[in-house]
């Protein structure tokens, strides 16, 4: 068998055809005459070696270092041999980047692209080229990490507030965070704040909200024991006050505009809170909620230059009142200074990250959408107030010029006052309209009352207006109804409902119109910012590798891009076939039987996960099963996703070589046999160990009825070598943002499918618009969806599904080898500077390993945060910091990083060992030294003034790979966390008057 694998692709297809008996000397011809055919016509170079990193020779210089031969070596001492897969996996050989993209292509191509007015919170836009160019479809703007080291993230930084400004102008709110993951997850997440703020457990939805957000919060609500009731919000009885939080929708599903002040009035009255689901678009000139008094706004601003993309990935808005600000999920970003007292940005109120507060966290969002609040912050950046208003009143004529025209043939329209959506009864028979609308390639929503929405949007013309018309069997023309004078008087200027406040009046909002200064501005926040097209970015547990050029192109095609998430199941056929064949292969990898790709996070992956054991423990009779053990090491948003799932979390205890204490374990299974739900494991562990016992610890979870939820954070050095599936989990999530190479961007976007094993497949998430089980198209169909749209962020998943069609079985395999591989190497490049916290039982690690750096704190007063701000100054972004141990670093190398960079990282945290030791042995000064002031900006370096004991050079330059054109320059100084928490600041600061 191994001498097969070693002859070409030809010579063992050669073998096969000449058969196993052909006397040896005709198989040597045969070979023979393939090598000259290959020498004449050598095969294209397939995409592994594109995207591992250390070439052959680096490879084999790396196992030399380690004393190993090969990487099989490499593989049987690292991994477990009892888990250890033994076979290739059954998927389909590798195809090149070529080959890809015309199959991609083809699967695009067969999504039905027709002109939808389906509305319901989606909407067609027309996206800036230059920002689909310069932030959607570019590396600088997509390969950024989270901005937690913000002194190199101060472009994405300040694109965010723009972002969270822009939320605040619309919504008329005090404060609002950096994006959510939906409009539907906000919701809940909002409705849950209402219950924590005043601790009650019912709370009321409007049954003129969009159907796939009351869905999402019937799930969120079951699991947080939360009494959920759906009405006419103006029946709505919060006398008793025991009500949290009530939702309202505004316009609302059918379009209509109401006014709910008088509810608003009547529930803070009672100590309700009120929460508004709302249109961004729709802000721009009817009323903001904020001046009808809510406490919340929530919504989406995919119409803000995102495409649809079959439903994702969308930045969800969330938006309160100053009261409620340390109460909010997700991110914020704030204004603080640097060490000159210079202005400056950063993440706000980070200690409600779920690493701190775990199952006590506001929320286990871990993800937000980042690139998507970006591409929609610097839509409004482009168009400014005018544009934008110009833009919806555009909207909004139209469809009032559609209204009046159906109206004055017969048609009912539901609506007094409206924005863009319409509900009509029509004058003929629905199915008349319906086979109108399908001759014409248009998708109208149909409700189940015999009524009909349409919903118009920035790409509707006056030609769409008109086909519309006849649709409906309407003999006009929105110029005849134009100048009939039917519209006059008829739109929002004439109600109640005008917007009168101002908004985007910040110079950011009123600066950037013509395509030169807007591509300048993107590119000068680019600058400021490290990505992975500056340096590796080795962050333990978040796998910062390549995200390729041939993966990425599928995002734009307009198959993938222009389709709304509810349309028909034949006119989605691209986006069924991928989703079939993506299943079949992470099936395959994982050793599980069904995959949902409803989950938009990894952290919404833990959620979905995790309720889909609790409804299978309840469809068992097992409803006292609430009990989720997590050993303390675990990602922080275990416990946080458990507590939300309705589960008590019991912590474990790790062992002093970074294991599951299985004696602890053993206690806690017996303690509770009765009422264990779960337990949440980490493999390899966040320690970045494989643990031999890791099938023990899952068979003794199962002995007392337990299921085993294993988090795929760290599926990276899993892939080909072993299935969680196999040795027994019963769930994973898998993080196709980390392992699956979808890039970070900025913070998000992300994907958390879940796979699980047959048992579980039942409680799969559902949707109550298109059953994700079937494709069909339902209405009001059974809750329980965990996100809006029923395949989370599909149009992201052609990444993933291109990742694997190009590496095949064997590229998959090699790329988890060479990610252990990577890391076991820089292990031992720097086992003499630092120790490295935890080893496995053959002195190895896995695909990440921890470095401890406590010991400095006493020999020189140097701390994690000190080393991980020098690290800017060689031009890298740290690696994880304090975190799943305090004071020490984690990295991960990957797999695409090759080994001149892998020796560059190296250099720098040798070259500041030495530093350390200079302050430990008195050559440096304790307190004033290039760790402590790092890190250094150009204007520091370069100002006539420079009174620190150490040289202008070792500050800036401090090893010769440092210096150069390509000298990445932090924009800021270090950064005062303390300042920014007692001054809490969220929106685009003034500009003072000499800045203008």
């Amino acid at each position: 068998m191994q001498s097969t694998l070693r002859l070409s692709r030809c010579s063992r297809l050669l073998l096969v055809r000449e058969g196993p008996k052909r006397h040896a000397r005709g198989v040597q011809l045969s070979v023979a005459r393939c090598s000259k055919f290959e020498e004449a016509f050598p095969p294209r170079e397939e995409f592994q070696t594109r995207h591992i990193g250390p070439r052959e020779h680096e490879q084999a210089e790396m196992l030399k270092t380690l004393g190993i031969k090969c990487l099989e070596e490499l593989t049987a001492k690292a991994v477990p041999a009892k888990i250890l897969y033994n076979k290739e996996l059954a998927i389909e050989k590798p195809v090149t980047e070529f080959d890809l993209i015309k199959r991609i292509s083809e699967i695009a191509d067969k999504n039905q692209i027709w002109r939808s007015f389906i509305g319901m919170g989606y909407y067609n836009c027309c996206i800036p080229h230059t920002i689909m160019r310069n932030i959607f479809e570019n590396p600088g703007w997509t390969t950024q990490y989270t901005p937690y080291q913000p002194e190199i993230a101060q472009g994405r930084l300040e694109s965010l507030l723009n972002y969270q400004t822009m939320i605040c102008d619309f919504t008329g709110l005090e404060v609002a965070n950096a994006s959510l993951l939906d409009e539907g997850t906000a919701a809940a997440e909002a409705l849950g704040l209402a219950h924590r703020y005043n601790k009650r457990k019912r709370i009321f939805v409007s049954d003129k909200v969009h159907p796939q957000t009351v869905s999402v919060i019937a799930t969120r609500a079951t699991s947080l024991g939360l009494e959920l009731e759906i009405g006419d919000i103006f029946k709505v009885d919060t006398s008793g006050k025991d009500i949290a939080g009530i939702l309202i929708q505004y316009p609302d599903t059918t379009g209509t505009i109401q006014d709910f002040s008088g509810v608003v009035k009547k529930a803070h009255a009672d100590g309700t809170l009120v929460v508004a689901a709302t249109d961004l678009l729709s802000l721009a000139v009817t009323k903001p909620p904020g001046e009808f008094d809510v406490d919340i706004c929530i919504g989406t601003s995919q119409r803000f230059g995102v495409p649809l993309g079959y439903g994702g990935p969308h930045a969800g808005f969330f938006a309160c009142r100053q009261k409620l600000v340390r109460l909010m999920p997700g991110r914020m970003i704030g204004v603080t200074r640097d060490a000159d007292d210079r202005e400056a940005y950063r993440l706000a109120l980070q200690t409600r990250e779920q690493h701190i507060r775990r199952d006590k966290a506001t929320s286990n969002i871990c993800t937000a959408q980042a690139l998507l609040a970006n591409m929609s912050a610097m839509y409004a950046v482009y168009h400014g107030p005018k544009g934008i208003k110009d833009i919806a009143m555009r909207v909004h004529r139209l469809t009032v010029g559609l209204a009046e025209g159906l109206k004055a043939d017969g048609h009912q329209v539901a609506n007094e006052w409206y924005f863009d959506t319409l509900t009509v009864k029509p004058k003929v028979l629905v199915e008349v309209v319906r086979k109108n609308a399908e001759a014409a390639k248009i998708n109208l929503r149909y409700n189940q009352d015999d009524t009909v929405g349409l919903s118009l949007d920035e790409t509707t013309k006056p030609e769409d207006v008109n086909d519309l018309f006849r649709v409906f069997s309407t003999d006009t023309t929105i110029e005849k109804v134009l100048d009939s004078g039917l519209i006059e008087g008829k739109d929002l200027s004439a109600s109640p409902f005008h917007r009168t406040s101002a908004y985007l009046e910040h110079p950011v909002f009123n600066s950037f119109h013509s395509e030169t200064r807007i591509v300048r501005y993107m590119k000068s926040l680019e600058n400021k910012d490290i990505s992975l097209v500056h340096s590796m970015i080795p962050l333990g547990s978040c796998t910062m590798k390549l995200n390729s050029t041939t993966e990425m192109m599928p995002c734009s095609f307009k198959g993938f891009t222009d389709i709304h998430p509810f349309v028909p199941l034949e006119q989605s056929k691209g986006y069924q076939q991928m989703f079939l064949e993506l299943e079949r292969d992470l099936c395959e990898i994982t050793g599980y039987d069904s995959i949902s790709f409803q989950p938009n996070s990894g952290a919404q992956g833990e959620y979905a996960g995790l309720r889909a054991i609790q409804c299978y423990h309840e469809s068992q009779g097992n409803k006292d099963r609430q009990v989720c053990l997590i050993p303390i090491s675990a990602h922080g948003t275990n416990p946080a996703s458990a507590q939300m799932a309705g589960m008590k979390v019991e912590p474990i205890n790790v062992r002093k070589d970074g294991s599951v204490d299985i004696e602890h374990l053993k206690a806690m299974t017996e303690k509770f046999k009765h009422n264990l739900s779960c337990l949440m494991i980490t493999y390899p562990s966040t320690n970045g160990v494989f643990e031999e016992t890791i099938s023990d610890v899952c068979e003794l979870v199962h002995q007392v009825g337990g299921q085993v939820y294993l988090d795929g954070a760290n599926m990276n050095a899993q892939v080909g070598l072993c299935r969680p599936g196999d040795y027994g989990s019963d769930v994973s999530h898998l993080n196709l943002h980390k392992t699956f190479c979808i890039p970070h961007g900025g913070g998000g976007p992300g994907m958390g499918p879940i796979g699980v094993k047959k048992h579980l497949a039942p409680f799969l998430p559902s949707h109550p618009v298109i059953d994700p089980a079937t494709g069909e198209v339902k209405v009001n169909q059974g809750l329980g969806a965990v996100s809006a749209a029923p395949y989370g962020s599909s149009a992201i998943l052609p990444i993933s599904w291109a990742y694997i069609k190009m590496m095949g079985p064997r590229g998959l395999r090699k790329a988890t080898q060479v990610a252990i591989l990577n890391a076991n190497y820089m292990s031992k490049r720097l086992e003499n500077h630092y120790k490295t916290l935890y080893k496995g039982t053959t002195g190895l690690v896995a695909h990440e390993f921890i470095i401890d750096l406590r010991d400095f704190k006493k020999t020189a007063n140097i701390e994690a945060v000190d080393i991980a701000k020098r690290l800017m100054d060689y031009g890298f972004h740290s690696p994880t910091m304090s975190w799943p141990v305090a004071g020490t670093l984690m990295i991960e190398p990957t797999e695409s990083e090759d080994k001149v960079e892998l020796d560059r990282f190296c250099d720098a945290l040798i070259s500041i060992r030495q530093e350390i030791r200079d302050i430990e042995e008195g050559r440096s000064d304790a307190s004033i030294n290039p760790l402590k002031m790092a890190p250094h900006t150009q204007e520091q370096v370069i100002s006539d003034k420079w009174d620190r004991p150490y040289s202008r050079e070792v500050a800036a330059f401090p090893a010769p790979f440092v210096k150069g054109s390509s000298k990445m320059w932090p924009t800021v100084g270090r950064i005062d966390d303390i300042y920014g928490d007692k001054n809490l600041f969220c929106t685009c600061p003034p500009i003072l008057p000499q800045q203008q």
